[in-house]
């Protein structure tokens, strides 16, 4: 069977990947690009005899070096093995996607166009001449809709075609100015017998447009010596007459120029009257209204959040029972308590303790799933900048904020999309403030132990939205000190509203999902095991054999029950963990903590799920509950106050990430020493909110 390498581009939100998955019986592979973390996404198919393997390459605005989305896209398509382009662009908005269109032509490669969301088009009353539009650019053009499934068969019809079909010369012409110069590099190439795999007339619109992995590869050969000063004087010549001293900006006016004339020559648009508004432009004037916005986007915030809680807290006395049950019939079958103890107190019930809340995190990415799929983040997004701006942020900074709430590690990654050094770095310190999946079960587990049922959605919201405001606080602050400078214009497109794709839903919840499972199955289960090791050891023989002295002498059940509690609780604190715990005590006791709680918020730097398991751990021993099936909330209920829990899920909010999550931010930061700035701001910044926070409430209650 023939194979048929594919490389799929487009620019942002023309449905690339709900393409991809309306090819039917489609195989999907994921994995990253090589050297970079940017995701790309690979899909196989059967047709017609031959096996279609589509690169879904990132989205892209232009072919350039301007971010990683667009160095990779470039690349890719310069550097790598493939046989067709298939260049995917939005039908409702053909003219600004052409502009890429044009520079792919460029290339020179065999290229089909894939006129996505046709069905929307007719819609708002575009027709689109796509036979016209095949003769004017030189490829094979078919109308398709990924949502509808329509004209799927022809596409993969049209790639077929093009790939047994010759190569066609590509019909993208420039002004005299330019077609001129094109003819006299390539003219020059041609006597020197330069080689190429494309044409000379693509190598030289490279050269003369200043792409830069075209000028590295041809410094170190001997032609460039002549070649430089016949380019640089072609480049003077076509900025002369475009009239402007950035070849880029003349260039990109030409590849305007040629697209307007495409588009009046293909596309016819009915007038749009205000009673025949397009769905999105109805749902806009009411969802980014100047007034009533911000509150839709608060309440739908807020309902998120109660729907979290509320149906969250439905299963999880199921599962809870369900670990209890296992824990008893695991227990049952070991004969050895020391062993007994590790496997049922340290590994079942520190992940069970994890495992309690993935309803919770399951509503959550699900809600934020669906507002990102239907276009409604990039409202907000437009909505927010105005406010962003005066805390210092860039308004695309809300795209790496929003992201933060399911996750800081793609959250730091998609700070790339922010051009400058100092806004992204800015966003980077600001991302941990908002409260990511993993922090999700250390709210729930104590605003179930502390706050009543009716209030605890209200107070989970407002957990989330302080950490928010906190950290737009923040960002102020760093901008009047360590990130000075003056702001940037925010544009950012809006794309069309679309019906949430459940599949690409599905398979992003499950995939988020199983990571948290993952995580709880080795790194968290290796944590809890590590922490039963270190509150049950050292054994101390001598103050055991004391206790139990007592105790058979005793005949009272409830006296007992006083001294088996006051020795698991003397042996858990000269435990390692307790000895260690006890050594930075005096650090908390301004917060209102003991050293069990101290010592959950140091492994909760490892991985916030963590806190809920050391947690589980440390209050189910040596606590005065006797009934070992009440849940860890009523332990934690009665073994700590009110002020030092409200202290305690403050810094939660602020404090240093996890340890995955602080190595990508350096990564991406691009310095070791952001690390460190980031733990001295956050430490401070956590301590001292806490501080206030514990004698506030100490106050008001």
């Amino acid at each position: 069977m023939k194979k048929i390498k594919i490389a799929l581009v487009g620019q942002p939100n023309v449905g690339k990947s709900m393409l991809v998955n309306s090819i039917s019986n489609a195989k999907l592979h994921v994995g990253n690009f090589t050297g970079v973390t940017v995701e790309k996404t690979v899909v196989e198919c059967n047709y017609a005899g031959y096996n279609l393997e589509i690169v879904d390459l990132p989205g892209t605005y232009m072919l350039s070096d301007y971010s990683i989305e667009e160095i990779v896209t470039s690349e890719f398509l310069a550097n790598e093995e493939y046989d067709i382009i298939l260049n995917v662009v939005d039908s409702t908005n053909l003219e600004k996607n052409l502009q890429l269109t044009s520079e792919l032509l460029n290339l020179n490669k065999k290229m089909c166009l894939a006129l996505n969301m046709s069905d929307e088009a007719v819609k708002e009353g575009i027709e689109i001449d796509s036979p016209q539009l095949s003769l004017l650019l030189g490829i094979q053009t078919t109308k398709v809709s990924a949502v509808t499934k329509e004209g799927i068969d022809d596409l993969l019809k049209s790639i077929v075609q093009t790939f047994v079909n010759i190569k066609k010369e590509t019909k993208l012409v420039f002004s005299e100015a330019i077609e001129e110069e094109i003819d006299s590099i390539a003219s020059h190439l041609q006597r020197h017998g330069f080689k190429t795999k494309g044409s000379l007339r693509s190598v030289a619109i490279e050269l003369l447009s200043g792409n830069k992995q075209r000028y590295n590869q041809l410094r170190a050969l001997p032609i460039w010596i002549e070649l430089q000063g016949v380019v640089a004087e072609a480049i003077e010549h076509v900025e002369l007459h475009g009239g402007s001293d950035d070849i880029k900006e003349v260039f990109a006016e030409e590849f305007m120029s040629f697209n307007k004339g495409v588009v009046a020559e293909v596309v016819t648009t009915k007038e749009t009257k205000e009673e025949t508004l397009t769905l999105t432009q109805r749902i806009d004037k009411i969802l980014i209204h100047q007034l009533f916005g911000l509150p839709i986007f608060l309440f739908l915030m807020w309902s998120l959040f109660q729907l979290t809680f509320e149906i969250g807290s439905i299963p999880m006395e199921w599962i809870e029972n369900f670990f209890i049950w296992f824990g008893d019939v695991i227990g049952s079958t070991i004969t050895n308590e020391e062993v007994r103890s590790l496997i049922v107190d340290g590994l079942i019930g520190g992940v069970g303790a994890v495992v309690l809340f993935v309803p919770n995190i399951i509503i959550l990415f699900i809600g934020i799933a669906l507002l990102e799929s239907t276009g409604y983040m990039s409202r907000v997004a437009f909505l927010l900048d105005g406010f962003f701006h005066r805390f210092g942020l860039h308004g695309q900074s809300f795209i790496p904020l929003v992201t933060g709430f399911g996750c800081s590690i793609p959250a730091y990654m998609s700070a790339r999309i922010l051009k400058n050094d100092r806004d992204r770095l800015l966003t980077l310190f600001i991302i941990g403030f908002m409260s990511c999946g993993a922090k999700l079960p250390v709210y729930v587990l104590f605003v179930g132990a502390f706050f009543s049922e009716s209030n605890a959605g209200n107070v989970l919201f407002a957990i989330y939205i302080g950490g928010a405001l906190i950290g737009l606080i923040a960002a102020k602050i760093l901008k009047l000190t360590a990130f000075k400078g003056v702001d940037e214009p925010f544009v950012m497109e809006m794309p069309k509203y679309r019906l949430p794709s459940m599949k690409l839903i599905l398979h992003t919840v499950q995939t988020k999902t199983w990571m948290y499972l993952k995580k709880a199955g080795t790194f968290i289960a290796a944590a809890s095991m590590l922490v039963w090791f270190a509150s049950n050891y050292p054994k101390n023989l001598d103050l055991s054999a004391l206790y139990e002295a007592k105790i058979e002498q005793t005949q009272n059940e409830e006296l007992k029950i006083e001294l088996e509690n006051r020795m698991n609780e003397e042996l858990l604190e000269k435990s390692y963990l307790g000895q260690a715990g006890k050594f930075i005590e005096p650090l908390f006791e301004p917060l209102g903590m003991d050293w069990k709680m101290a010592v959950a918020l140091q492994t909760g730097l490892a991985a916030k799920e963590v806190v809920v398991s050391t947690l589980g751990v440390l209050y189910s021993l040596g606590n005065e509950v006797t009934d070992e099936s009440r849940p860890l909330m009523d332990r934690l209920q009665e073994n700590i106050s009110f002020a030092s829990a409200v202290a305690f899920i403050v810094i939660i909010m602020i404090y240093l990430p996890c340890l995955a999550a602080s190595i990508v931010f350096t990564k991406e930061a691009g310095h070791y020493k952001y690390f460190f700035y980031l733990f001295i701001f956050t430490t401070i910044t956590a301590y001292s909110l806490a501080f206030l926070a514990y004698r506030i409430t100490l106050a008001l209650i």
